[in-house]
């Protein structure tokens, strides 16, 4: 017959904290379409205020209104006690 080999794993805490040295990027896709997507992304931008810029401006040319937004930021992990 087989052997039974048993594994006990224990809790690992761990807190996931923004990097204060990381720059965030915003980006934003636009979505608009009823059979197709537009597609026209902003590419990475720095700051809220760029992004909302390239939204107005891409509005203004297109009448496009649905746009798919990301925000990326770098995290490090702390990490804390076996539990």
């Amino acid at each position: 017959m087989g052997t039974t080999t048993r594994y006990r794993f224990r809790e690992y805490h761990l807190t996931a904290v923004i990097d204060p040295l990381a720059v965030p990027t915003f980006e934003a896709v636009c979505v608009t379409g009823e059979e197709q997507d537009c597609s026209a992304a902003s590419g990475e931008m720095h700051t809220p205020k760029e992004l909302t810029r390239w939204i107005a401006g891409h509005c203004a040319q297109t009448g496009h209104q649905s746009y798919e937004q990301t925000t990326r930021t770098i995290v490090r992990a702390e990490p804390g006690a076996w539990q």
